[in-house]
């Protein structure tokens, strides 16, 4: 009898399937995420089920639920997808050596990063730095982005991950539309006399309460919607409103006096930036290098903020 060890594993397609379905607890979100329809993402896991000899999902109404068997399996085949990725990504890096991907999303890498690259690429010619911006998460096991900065809570199976700066927001807008408040701004409450920009459904409520004040729910009825932090602080730019923006990511724009920041109260959120990669991907020179670097940076952001701040 033939007993090698490759002849007692199930299909890698199966498998793959899998593992994105245990993660995601969703065969859509499976589908979406391998470019595959719901149809074959169901057939793959009934031909997993059916090598297994055992349920690994329930069935639930409009939701999957893992079976115990389901649940002994998912975490290590997530661990051994990754280690794969990694031993690619590793000859990969062997054989094509100096392109490092990094994914981020656009308003950090507009007014953060790419201004600062040209410090690095001086320091280190032989590392070309390709950057990505996208809002989705990146599955770093496809082994096209080698580095991510993600905003979140530092934990991500199967990514190492490195706290890089604090997600606040404050309200900022140009000196033209501070000049046309009625009266000044001697309080927060004032701001209410000025367009509001808005790009989340309860952001100004939340920082009018850390200032201390009660608004009505009704101001969230009024003002321009964006999708970005960069498309904010154009508008803002422009005068034609009042923003909440990260002073670290548009500290330029605020030491060259094109934005303001009336009131020093910040709204602090839950989250952080955090650079990610893949745990096996630790010790990658490049990826240690760019990491590296990337937390110098932050903390000398994060100082010269500070200092100007007091």
């Amino acid at each position: 009898m033939d007993t090698q060890p490759g002849f007692q594993l199930p299909p890698l397609a199966a498998v793959r399937v899998f593992e994105a379905a245990a993660r995601h607890l969703s065969f859509t979100r499976a589908a979406a995420e391998l470019g595959m329809t719901q149809a074959a993402v169901s057939y793959q896991i009934r031909q997993l089920e059916d090598r297994v000899g055992a349920p690994l999902f329930h069935r639930l109404t409009r939701k999957v639920a893992l079976t115990e068997a389901g649940q002994r399996l998912a975490p290590v085949l997530t661990e051994a997808l990754s280690r794969m990725a990694g031993a690619f990504a590793a000859l990969r890096d062997d054989a094509g050596g100096g392109l490092l991907s990094v994914t981020t999303v656009l308003t950090l890498a507009s007014n953060w990063l790419v201004p600062r690259l040209g410090r690095f690429q001086a320091a280190h010619p032989g590392t070309t730095v390709r950057v990505d911006t996208m809002s989705a998460k990146v599955d770093f096991t496809r082994g096209e982005h080698d580095l991510g900065i993600r905003v979140g809570k530092g934990l991500w199976p199967g990514l190492a991950a490195h706290w890089l700066m604090p997600v606040d927001f404050a309200p900022m807008c140009s000196p033209t539309l501070l000049q046309r408040a009625d009266g000044g701004l001697r309080q927060p409450r004032d701001l209410l006399r000025l367009p509001l920009l808005w790009d989340d459904a309860d952001a100004w409520q939340r920082w009018f309460a850390t200032a201390g004040e009660v608004v009505p729910a009704s101001i969230a009825d009024e003002g321009l919607r964006l999708d970005s932090q960069q498309i904010m602080g154009q508008v803002a730019k422009a005068g034609q409103g009042v923003a909440l923006l990260n002073p670290l990511l548009f500290a330029e724009d605020l030491a060259s006096g094109q934005l303001v920041q009336p009131f020093p109260m910040l709204l602090r959120e839950d989250v952080s930036y955090y650079i990610v990669y893949l745990e096996t991907r630790r010790d990658v020179p490049k990826i240690a290098l760019f990491r590296d670097w990337l937390l110098a940076e932050a903390a000398e952001t994060m100082a010269v903020r500070g200092a100007s701040a007091a």
